[in-house]
């Protein structure tokens, strides 16, 4: 079995760093007020200023948290009897920093994969995708993937009986196991 995993949102929360960065600029953002995934409509943010500085954030990734704790323990439990692969969208100068955040936070893998635009994951060949980003789930399923989610404010929303939600990473063993 191939497992695609995501990493801005589901392993490293940048938008935890975003935040601090924005709030120092404009005015402040709860991630609780983050409930949609284009939400710098809402706050009138120029979207190609937030992916530049979300893009930055990892330019100082020493300073991104992690979602939650034992990250590094549960992939290594997914390992065991899955090949995982960290399948993420993003700018490709910010590649090395990711990798650096991931070998610094003892996260393995198999391989890394890295694609311009989040829907463009759903034409790879994984057997299940591990994700927050509510526009990838829906592609996911159009392209007749399983999906599983990866609970955040943004995609609080998405309500499908074919998309397995989970709060904790750890939750994802036991319904991949029943794939």
């Amino acid at each position: 079995m191939k497992i695609a995993l995501d990493v801005d949102g589901v392993l490293a929360d940048v938008i935890v760093s975003w935040l601090n960065y924005s709030n120092s600029i404009r005015s402040p953002i709860s991630k609780n007020q983050i409930t949609d995934w284009e939400f710098w409509k809402k706050f009138k943010i120029d979207p190609f200023d937030f992916y530049s500085e979300l893009s930055s954030c990892w330019k100082n990734w020493k300073s991104i948290p992690v979602t939650e704790k034992n990250l590094s323990l549960t992939i290594k439990n997914l390992s065991n009897f899955a090949q995982v692969d960290i399948v993420t969208a993003r700018e490709i100068s910010t590649n090395s920093f990711v990798k650096n955040w991931l070998n610094y936070h003892n996260i393995s893998y198999d391989n890394y994969v890295s694609v311009i635009h989040g829907p463009m994951k759903s034409d790879l060949d994984y057997d299940v995708f591990i994700d927050d980003s509510p526009l990838n789930a829906i592609k996911f399923l159009e392209n007749n993937k399983k999906v599983i989610l990866y609970s955040q404010p943004w995609n609080h929303h998405i309500l499908n009986n074919e998309i397995f939600r989970i709060s904790k990473l750890s939750e994802a063993i036991e319904k991949i196991k029943s794939y």
